[in-house]
């Protein structure tokens, strides 16, 4: 039997998962009259949830080893959890004008949100992937809420398609580390480095396509080419969604794989990642010059910002992280901003 320890440590993920279940429950019942209700509802559900974060706080792991908490893991889905509030009370106004204003929508979020959240607290490939996924289907859909036009449903198949390829790439690499580890959990795999398994050239390439997976849910060079287009084709609201909660899980993913269970393999996946930050600030300026599209000139800087997050945790220093944090919690701020001047900027055509 699971100890109250676990269950205590997880409060906010269980409190956000219930909130979001009576939420659709109280949506089916009340059909879509109850759009605009739930959307404050589940917004206040969303900073509730990063409240119980920190009061109390509480350090450990639970679920047998599978679930971390600690003060980076808390800072960093305080971030997530403001960014969809925020994003979600942005949208209303936005759908209403194109009359597809539905309660799925911030459930959607909501319910990506939580899958955020699992993500930054995995400390298993396993428990990292279930939370990988449970972002990326409800984003998928969330990409083509506005159905009724061509540009959207399109941006959906193809954030749908090239995400499947992504998480096919990132479990061909965990199979790969869990056969030549002997384990999925992150103090196992980091065991086994030490133990000399570094050496070996099938932990080497099993790492090569788990990095390959993070960068593209990242959207660094060379796997950025999803992002214009989903941005472009995706509702604003949205992409002001795509642009913020799940770039800083997705960041905050890749810190904590690398500077975990990889930390023995820096020297390796240090030049991966200085190669993927520089192309990633150069093709995010260059690229950007020629947009016409303000919301593709918006994923261009998107795909810079990333390069210059990921120089952060190229250092391998406790500094760095530190400054990944930092500049995470400004590049927040900074986005939506943007992107609510865009959305004002639209009305009256």
């Amino acid at each position: 039997m699971l100890g109250l320890e676990n269950w205590t440590l997880a409060r906010p993920e269980i409190f956000l998962a219930a909130a979001s279940a009576l939420l659709l429950l109280y949506g089916v019942l009340r059909g879509e009259a109850s759009a605009t209700f739930v959307s404050y509802a589940s917004a206040l559900a969303l900073l509730v949830t990063a409240v119980l974060l920190f009061m109390p706080f509480r350090d450990g792991t639970a679920f047998a080893n599978l679930f971390v908490a600690d003060r980076l893991t808390a800072t960093m889905k305080a971030l997530v959890l403001i960014g969809s509030a925020i994003a979600i009370l942005m949208s209303r106004g936005y759908f209403e004008r194109v009359r597809v204003w539905r309660f799925e929508y911030p459930l959607l979020v909501a319910l990506a949100t939580l899958g955020m959240m699992l993500m930054i607290s995995a400390n298993d490939l396993m428990s990292l992937y279930v939370g990988l996924e449970l972002q990326s289907l409800a984003l998928y859909v969330v990409a083509a809420f506005q159905r009724h036009t061509v540009r959207s449903t399109e941006a959906g198949v193809k954030y749908f398609v090239l995400g499947s390829v992504a998480s096919g790439m990132l479990l061909f690499g965990a199979s790969l580390i869990y056969g030549f580890c002997g384990g999925t959990a992150f103090v196992q795999i980091s065991k086994a480095l030490l133990d000399g398994k570094a050496a070996e050239i099938g932990v080497v390439i099993g790492l090569v396509f788990v990095v390959a997976g993070l960068a593209f849910k990242v959207s660094a060079v060379p796997f950025h080419m999803w992002t214009p287009d989903v941005y472009e084709g995706a509702p604003t609201p949205v992409t002001a969604l795509f642009a913020v909660a799940p770039k800083i899980a997705a960041l905050s993913l890749t810190v904590s794989v690398l500077m975990g269970p990889f930390k023995p393999l820096f020297v390796q996946w240090q030049q991966v990642i200085v190669a993927a930050a520089l192309m990633s600030m150069a093709l995010g300026a260059f690229a950007a010059l020629r947009q016409n599209n303000i919301k593709r000139l918006m994923a261009y800087s998107s795909i810079g910002n990333v390069g210059y997050v990921l120089l952060g945790l190229a250092s391998g220093t406790e500094k760095g992280i530190q400054s990944v944090v930092f500049y995470l919690a400004i590049y927040m701020v900074m986005t939506l901003g943007v992107f609510a001047v865009i959305l004002l900027m639209k009305r009256k055509e």
